[in-house]
């Protein structure tokens, strides 16, 4: 209530012998808060900054399950297929925190033949209160979508890469913690196969699916809600769910330093191709770029062989990464 409207507040009542006692008014300092806004942007700070240690907690060294698993079909006389299950060693390596944007990088590092081999994994990109995402628009194609106004306070977007930096899917959502389990779960979206998927060229092309990130004791999940879809009768359509649950658990009894050698040859390199593929994404509001089975894109084996040549030094540099701009360009062109 306003002062002026106070008319039987007890300081404007007359006091002994008829006189009006007069009105203090308190008044704070110049850009103090009331103490409730104040408490408000306290917990908003509390729970960004928890936010951001759920997803830092993320980089380590890691042994990992991917558990794989079509459980109910959705188009009368489909036959799930077996499920598999399968692991290796990975080491994530943060790539950049500038506070409101977190980059994560996933290299698996293996044994055959009795040689180390390295495989540049995924990429994912967190993005505080993001005005947009890329995400998946179908086949061959992604788009900038913005995100609604009203979904942007205290959420993160997750972006994810293919192992050639090239996109793969992307989508928002809020770190909770309901049974006092901390957990960022997207909203749902469209993504391409995977190449376990790809490669067997099944009924359906594209999944529709949530994702689910939590921290654990040991470790993390990433627990993936997936919906197969398929073209039938020239409609798009569910065919069968999938259950996909990826366990990273912290692990440094497996020798990774060819992980991180590999990567601190070519982090410049694929710094490189980061920007060559956003400003293809800026130049078009999203990107069109042909997927392939095996590597995910057509750029696939170009820019992940460059790196090779630059972490075995037959190449320079700088001429990877020209060759690098240019078959970007070319792929994205359409």
């Amino acid at each position: 209530m306003l002062i002026g409207d106070r008319d039987h507040d007890s300081a404007s009542r007359p006091g002994a012998g008829g006189a009006v006692a007069p009105r203090v008014v308190a008044t704070a300092p110049a850009g103090a808060q009331p103490a409730a806004a104040a408490g408000s942007v306290d917990v908003e700070k509390a729970k960004f900054e928890a936010d951001r240690a759920h997803i830092l907690a993320m980089a380590g060294n890691y042994k990992v399950t991917f558990d794989m698993r079509e459980t109910t079909p959705w188009l009368a006389g489909y036959e799930p297929i077996e499920p598999k299950i399968s692991g290796g060693h990975e080491i994530v390596r943060l790539v950049e925190d500038s506070g409101r944007k977190i980059v994560l990088q996933h290299i698996l590092v293996a044994e055959h033949g009795g040689q180390t081999l390295i495989i540049k994994h995924w990429r994912q990109d967190w993005v505080y209160e993001p005005a947009d995402v890329l995400v998946y628009a179908g086949p061959n194609q992604w788009k900038l979508e913005t995100v609604p106004e009203r979904f942007r306070k205290g959420r993160w977007s997750q972006t994810v890469w293919q192992t050639d930096d090239s996109p793969r899917y992307g989508g928002w959502g809020e770190w909770t913690g309901e049974g006092g389990v901390p957990r960022w779960r997207s909203n749902w979206t469209l993504r391409p196969l995977a190449r376990r998927d790809a490669v067997r060229k099944p009924v359906y092309d594209r999944y529709q699916a949530i994702n689910r990130h939590s921290p654990t004791p040991t470790g993390w999940i990433h627990w993936q809600d997936n919906i197969k879809l398929g073209m039938v009768a020239g409609k798009l359509t569910p065919i069968v769910q999938e259950s996909l649950l990826n366990t990273y658990e912290r692990f440094d009894g497996y020798k990774v330093s060819a992980g991180d050698a590999y990567w601190a040859k070519t982090k410049a390199y694929w710094g490189e191709v980061r920007k060559a593929w956003d400003a293809a994404i800026v130049a078009h509001g999203g990107v069109t770029v042909k997927e392939e089975a095996e590597t995910g894109s057509v750029t696939g084996l170009k820019l992940m062989g460059l790196a090779d040549e630059i972490a075995e030094g037959k190449k320079m540099e700088a001429a990877a990464v020209a060759e690098a701009r240019t078959a970007i360009m070319e792929a994205t062109k359409g």
